[in-house]
């Protein structure tokens, strides 16, 4: 017999097999997608297809000055609108402080609408009293803070300890995510090898060491890293520097509906397909 239907959704247990994925607002599991020039009908693609998997933008590098102010605001009040917290690139204000600008950094971060900052010293050299001071000023002024641990130097590696400790003060003066430091390439730098491939003794390592892996952020912008992280870490392991084109395909990844992270579906689904 011919079935038709109209209008009919997918069965609840084929949306979300692993049984585990958090809806919006979530406390874990964050993605956090870089946007290195989307045009506003682009933008607007990417948060109507996908918004419900999107928690973080940031607009990559120093990206956020060449947009015309109109436009930023725009993009801005759209992610906004999609409980998205939207972000100007680490290296924008690292640019500040090397130019003294800080103060008018966080005014226009303000006037554009931003509701979120990257701290970060991924190229320039930061004082702990400084990064300090950078991650209070931003909660004073209301907006989440995620800080970023690591450099962009080619072949820089991750020390766990001073991770650890970097994180440790991070948190204390209310960042709410520590970033593993992996660039938009993903290559030869902190996590990942020169080829892009995990180091998993050393995200092992980390995993064992690090308290509070659920406020780590994990910089993976490649698919391969993205499934070692879920495999290592569950799936809902905060992930960063995802590109506007990956999105979906990662959610289905969390959710166990790609065959890399087929066996995250839940053993209650899989008994009933048997069945």
């Amino acid at each position: 017999m011919e079935i038709t239907t109209f209008n009919a959704e997918w069965p609840t247990r084929l949306l979300d097999p692993s049984g585990r994925r958090m809806a919006k607002p979530r406390t874990r599991g964050y993605t956090m997608v870089i946007d290195k020039g989307l045009g506003l009908h682009a933008f607007t693609d990417l948060l109507n297809t996908a918004g419900d998997y999107i928690d973080i933008v940031k607009f990559g590098f120093g990206t956020s000055t060449l947009y015309p102010p109109a436009l930023m605001r725009e993009k801005i009040e759209l992610a906004r609108k999609h409980g998205i917290v939207v972000m100007p690139g680490g290296t924008l204000l690292e640019a500040a402080v090397k130019q003294d600008l800080v103060p008018a950094f966080f005014r226009q971060v303000l006037t554009l609408g931003f509701n979120g900052i990257e701290v970060s010293d991924g190229t320039i050299v930061l004082s702990r009293r400084d990064r300090d001071d950078l991650i209070r000023d931003g909660v004073s002024l209301g907006l989440k803070v995620y800080t970023e641990y690591g450099k962009k130097l080619f072949g820089s590696r991750i020390d766990v300890e001073e991770f650890t400790r970097t994180a440790e003060q991070d948190w204390a003066c209310g960042a709410d995510l520590v970033t593993v430091e992996a660039r938009e390439s993903g290559v030869g730098v902190g996590l990942f090898d020169e080829h892009g491939n995990c180091r998993e003794s050393e995200l092992q390592f980390m995993a064992s060491a690090v308290p509070q892996l659920e406020r780590v952020m994990w910089e993976a912008p490649q698919k391969d890293q993205q499934v070692s992280l879920i495999k290592s870490l569950g799936s809902d392991v905060n992930l960063g520097n995802i590109s506007v084109q990956d999105v979906i395909a990662l959610e289905t990844m969390r959710r166990g509906l790609r065959s890399d992270t087929f066996h995250l579906q839940s053993a209650t689904f899989v008994a009933d397909y048997v069945i």
